[in-house]
């Protein structure tokens, strides 16, 4: 069972990618699937769900691609002896980003998002033995969890300017976020989470380096599913987010920086799967481009790419790692000769470049064509992203036939593996989504209708129909396609002179994000490492001065600052015992200041509790009394016992600007509770928890004593939890006091017998 665990487990998202192709009808026509149940009702949060075009197609590609990963992780890992870790976590990956395609509520949709982050820091450090995986996992755990914080904070800002938690809802609010105020704040926070997802510069770093992650981590999360989360974001909230200065100004400028940086950085690349992971880092920053530019064109070219891209960079990185697998190496200057060895290999490795280089009758063509479409009447700053799309999809052109062609042609070279065609279950995939590639475009029409146009729709916020077909139309957008096989063609016959300038360039630019990533982590450690040593310097009456006067602070300031002072109250006319009472608490107070020992000083404190307990008997509340008076009891007698064994200075040695200060504190604090008590015992009475607990004490915890059924069941965790610091706190002090103990007996003289 354990050589056909891939075929076994594909069956889970096999269904789930059956059950999803069931609603395409539906979809195609317009309609929308939702549902949910409330979650926390007095908090307005709700488990809820929503199916649209958009999100159905990121569904079935992560259901339909994830079938095929996990036929291939079956094979690529046969015999690996965390085989089933792995499972666990790509199912566990796969299920997180399914739920965040289809979540309506902000809610589910944050909770989803942070878990593809953790699920994808678990694939990503799989072979966690080696140095670089562990790093290439934190960082992609950094960058990923402090871009889905600013997701968190822009969701709050959008739902603060409209009003709504769920998505449904917020799509059909028209203009209502993008006139709010608020609308710059939200659109930048939400940037910031989608930016760090998708790997937009200058966050790009992290997707490379995550290629330490096994080839079938990379071929699933970062070509077809997370990678693209950020991507689905932007798409979602184009209706209601779109159409405004700041969104048409900064997706382009960000995306085309992407995809000119991705491009070139692939170039310099001599690792199979590094190459394939800067191309995918360019493809993110022309959907992205695409997006933001916000036509009708444009829209239906990042539909037609994100379905075209998902299929042929699949396809490509099992086949890199395939090649691995049976050659032993993925450095494509090692690699010659491979097509008799790996033919089915070989036949995959074409058919998926041709849809990446946009070839007539590819996925790949329709998208390219429509790209130049909407790109091709540019106007004044637009025509710079036009020379980017043009010149970015020609690098992708040459380093797709590099990855297709180079391992396959030729003479053969000697490899660490003697190279031949992997089993079924590793070139099943590639070639089943090389074929898709093909079959997508040739049937165009059944694909818009089920696909691309429902999809486009969605993220237009209207309806759209795709209609571009494999028939090449004469015009600029061809001609535009021409001008980029051709400077394809040229950089692929010019790849390895390509790859040295472009080495050479970067070298002598040095620094870089990745590098500055380290630099910032080790600049982070030493401010942690600096705050540290002074604020947690050892010294435990630093740490006593600095809570007290916080706590003097947080309750005097606001009441001083709010006009929040209570009125003072009129001396009450008391009975001789009362003022007894009280002057028993005044000679405590005295008995403490006035000690010359800290033995001496807390045994007066006993005076303080013994004068509060007989205040608890005097209005009426004689268990309180009792407790009291045990708690001081016992606390005195504790105290004094562990001051005993300690050995302390016998008398308070401070300095007296010290004992000013500790006495200004106290004071400060004293005033401060005093304060507090006095304006809470001046605010109108609220006295339905009191008939709470009186209603329900006798009918739920069967109990006279109201008191103790607080203590015992109402609030028994808290006193659970207070009992529980009480015995560690004994613990500690005993294990004090037995360490003081061995160290005097370790010094003590040894006596000698006559």
């Amino acid at each position: 069972m354990k050589h056909n665990a891939g075929w076994l487990l594909a069956a889970i998202p096999l269904v789930v990618f059956l059950h999803l192709a069931g609603m395409l009808d539906a979809v195609s026509k317009g309609s929308s699937i939702s549902g949910g149940f409330d979650w926390a009702p007095s908090l307005g949060l709700r488990f809820s769900w929503f199916l649209d075009g958009l999100s159905l197609t990121f569904a079935l590609l992560i259901s339909g691609i994830g079938t095929l990963i996990v036929i291939y992780a079956g094979g690529y890992l046969k015999g690996h002896p965390h085989q089933g870790r792995f499972f666990s976590f790509i199912l566990l990956f796969m299920g997180a980003m399914l739920g965040l395609v289809v979540s309506d509520s902000f809610l589910m949709l944050f909770v989803y998002w942070e878990l593809t982050s953790i699920t994808s820091f678990l694939l990503i450090g799989f072979d966690h033995g080696r140095e670089a995986s562990r790093r290439a996992a934190l960082q992609a755990l950094l960058v990923t969890g402090i871009g889905g914080l600013s997701l968190l904070a822009g969701l709050l800002v959008i739902a603060q300017a409209t009003g709504m938690s769920e998505l449904s809802s917020l799509l059909g609010s028209g203009d209502a976020l993008r006139n709010s105020p608020l609308y710059l704040a939200a659109l930048l926070l939400v940037l910031g989470g989608a930016f760090t997802k998708s790997a937009q510069f200058p966050f790009h770093f992290w997707l490379p380096n995550a290629m330490e992650a096994p080839t079938p981590v990379s071929a699933y999360l970062h070509s077809a599913t997370m990678v693209k989360a950020g991507v689905y974001l932007l798409m979602r909230l184009n209706p209601v987010m779109g159409d405004t200065a700041a969104w048409e100004t900064i997706l382009p400028v960000f995306g085309g920086a992407t995809l000119a940086i991705g491009t070139l950085l692939a170039v310099r690349q001599t690792d199979l799967k590094l190459m394939l992971a800067y191309t995918t880092v360019a493809s993110l920053g022309l959907l992205v481009m695409l997006t933001g530019l916000g036509s009708d064109k444009a829209i239906e070219a990042a539909a037609l790419y994100l379905i075209a891209h998902s299929m042929f960079k699949g396809a490509l990185f099992m086949v890199a790692g395939l090649i691995d697998h049976e050659a032993g190496t993925r450095d494509i200057t090692c690699l010659r000769g491979l097509r008799k060895a790996m033919p089915i290999t070989f036949a995959a490795a074409m058919l998926a470049a041709l849809s990446m280089g946009g070839l007539p009758l590819f996925s790949g063509f329709l998208a390219k064509e429509q790209i130049y479409y909407a790109l091709g009447s540019p106007e004044g700053w637009q025509a710079v992203l036009l020379v980017i799309a043009v010149c970015g999809n020609a690098l992708m052109f040459a380093i797709g036939f590099a990855v297709a062609l180079r391992p396959f042609l030729g003479d053969a070279l000697r490899t660490p593996k003697a190279a031949h065609e992997g089993p079924i279950s590793l070139w099943l995939g590639p070639a089943v989504l090389g074929a898709l590639g093909l079959a997508a475009a040739v049937a165009a029409p059944i694909t818009h209708r089920f696909l691309s146009s429902p999809a486009a729709s969605a993220v237009a916020g209207s309806p759209i129909e795709v209609t571009i077909s494999t028939i090449p139309h004469i015009g600029v957008p061809l001609l535009l396609s021409g001008l980029t096989v051709a400077l394809g063609i040229a950089a692929y016959v010019r790849l390895d002179s390509l790859r040295g300038a472009t080495a050479g360039v970067l070298q002598a630019i040095g620094w870089g994000p990745d590098r500055g990533f380290d630099q910032v982590l080790r600049g982070l450690l030493r401010l942690a490492t600096g705050l540290t040593r002074i604020i947690h310097n050892g010294r435990l009456d630093i740490y006593m001065t600095v809570t007290f006067v916080a706590v003097a602070a947080a309750l005097l300031l606001p009441m001083v600052l709010f006009g929040e002072l209570p009125s003072m109250p009129d001396v009450p006319a008391l009975r001789f015992y009362e003022w007894g009472v009280l002057a028993i608490a005044v000679i405590g107070v005295a008995a403490v200041v006035k000690a010359r020992s800290r033995l001496t000083a807390i045994v007066s404190l006993g005076i303080q509790g013994f004068a509060v307990a007989l205040l608890y008997m005097l209005f009426g509340a004689p268990d309180l009394s009792f407790t009291q008076f045990m708690v001081e009891t016992l606390s005195v007698v504790i105290l004094a016992l562990v001051m005993t064994r300690l050995r302390l200075a016998p008398t308070d040695r401070r300095p007296h600007a010290q004992k000013l200060l500790d006495m200004a504190i106290a004071a400060a604090c004293g005033t401060a509770f005093a304060l507090l008590l006095l304006k809470v015992t001046q605010l109108p009475f609220d006295d339905r928890l009191s008939q709470f607990f009186n209603t329900y004490a006798k009918t739920i915890a069967h109990g006279r004593n109201v008191v103790n059924v607080i203590i015992v069941d109402f609030r028994g965790l808290d006193t659970l939890g207070e009992i529980a610091v009480v015995m560690v706190t004994g613990l500690a002090i005993l294990a004090l006091i037995r360490i003081r103990s061995k160290k005097a007996d370790v010094h003590a003289p040894v006596r000698k017998e006559a």
